[in-house]
């Protein structure tokens, strides 16, 4: 006979959740703040889409405004209507036709997004005197075009490394460098950025940020006021001896100075063994060095840049469509890799920066709105997508209206958020949702 359990009371266990989340709270405490120190995520600020290099001797009042019309005068020679572009280039014509006044505007109001007076490669060892005086015109003229209201966005100096023959003069350049610009402006510009090439250790990184803290102090600037670039450039900056990511390491031993992470296609390549003919921004072990730094940076707020092409536009049209092709292929293959910034070596390369740039913003442009609409809650969609790819959709169009490829009124249209929601969206923290 079945026993009769009708009158069995049934009761809720006492879990005391209370209790057990304020556990698990102390337990990870620790864990917590080390991830939101480590991992930061997105500042929010405006990324440069390319820097472009110039040895420090040839910088000059107005050099930004002198290369967009070098750029718009080879666009009228080599390439002047729609047609001869996306033939010369590969691009879809109805694309170029609809970027072109895009482009042209874009050389003509803010050609340079981000100006590196070099110091280091493209300038070489001309002596203490010679290199000073540079230093102090280089920074004078950047002062003027600020004062004119035409400087870059973003630009600063590339400095001699941390390696033994040159960091002496590295610091040296620096400090006058820094202290010009004070001179001349009464403050340091918001947008300086620094660059610090050929490093070999995590100890060169936490170098320059005992050097950065001691000209602070000097100069009578903020504590943490100079951040640096780490130029990825050797593999003893990929990989450390124990097999560890040497990247990793030094991003966090820059203690939230580091701001950028750039690419140094033609050194690392030569290091690792390849011969001139085959080094490029595409080569596997560009790529496998590229790949450590992108999971590196991920989540930190450091900057992710490419590296550069040496193959130039200039010559016979034959040369100059070629080496544009080339240009715009890679430019587009980093920006779908994640890479969304690359060195400019030469005037006429940002023509093809900017089509390829814009081309590749206004292609993600539709989708990315109508994803963004949905999750957004403005209308279904067919797409569920997660807050990590909705932060990826916002970032992608908040890029597109910064570099000038997306209109801000186009956006909001289409997506149903202003410009700001979707900041706020794009520069969600690790662990939010």
């Amino acid at each position: 006979m079945e026993e009769d359990r009708s009158d069995i009371r049934r009761t809720e266990p006492d879990l005391d959740l209370d209790v057990l989340t304020a556990g698990l709270n102390a337990r990870l405490a620790d864990a917590d703040a080390r991830l939101a120190l480590a991992y930061p995520g997105s500042s929010g600020a405006r990324q440069p889409v390319h820097t472009v290099y110039v040895p420090a001797d040839r910088v000059r009042p107005g050099l930004g405004a002198e290369w967009g019309r070098d750029a718009a005068a080879s666009l009228a020679e080599y390439a002047p209507t729609a047609a001869h572009l996306a033939a010369a280039t590969g691009t879809d014509e109805a694309a170029v036709s609809e970027i072109l006044p895009r482009l042209r505007d874009k050389l003509a109001s803010e050609p340079v997004e981000d100006l590196r007076a070099d110091l280091e490669d493209g300038y070489g060892d001309r002596g203490d005197e010679v290199e000073d005086a540079d230093v102090v015109s280089a920074a004078r003229a950047l002062s003027a075009d600020l004062a004119a209201g035409q400087a870059p966005p973003h630009f600063g100096i590339r400095m001699k490394g941390m390696e033994a023959a040159g960091r002496a003069r590295g610091a040296r350049s620096l400090a006058l460098f820094l202290r010009t610009l004070l001179e001349e402006n009464g403050a340091l510009p918001g947008n300086l950025v620094l660059t610090l090439p050929k490093i070999t250790s995590v100890e060169q990184v936490e170098a320059m940020v005992w050097l950065t803290d001691e000209l602070e102090k000097r100069l009578g600037l903020d504590a943490g006021r100079l951040r640096f670039e780490l130029q990825i450039e050797t593999p003893q900056s990929i990989l450390l001896p124990d097999g560890t990511a040497a990247v990793a390491r030094m991003i966090h031993a820059g203690q939230g100075r580091v701001s950028a992470l750039h690419y140094g296609t033609y050194d690392y390549s030569a290091a690792c063994g390849v011969t001139a003919a085959y080094q490029s921004m595409a080569h596997p072990v560009a790529d496998h060095a590229k790949a450590v730094m992108q999971v590196a940076a991920a989540g930190t707020g450091v900057w992710l840049s490419d590296g550069s092409t040496n193959m130039l536009p200039v010559g016979a049209p034959e040369e100059v469509h070629s080496a544009w092709r080339l240009h715009a292929s890679l430019v587009r293959r980093s920006l779908e890799r994640g890479f969304y910034q690359g060195w400019d070596l030469h005037p006429h390369q940002l023509v093809t920066r900017y089509l390829a740039t814009y081309a590749f913003y206004r292609e993600a442009f539709a989708p990315a709105a109508a994803r963004l609409r949905a999750y957004l809650g403005a209308v279904a969609g067919g797409v569920l997508d997660e807050p990590a790819t909705a932060q990826a959709l916002a970032s992608a169009l908040v890029s597109g209206v910064r570099c000038g490829a997306l209109d801000e009124a186009e956006v909001a249209e289409a997506t149903g958020a202003e410009t700001a929601t979707l900041v706020g969206l794009a520069t969600r923290r690790v662990g939010q949702e």
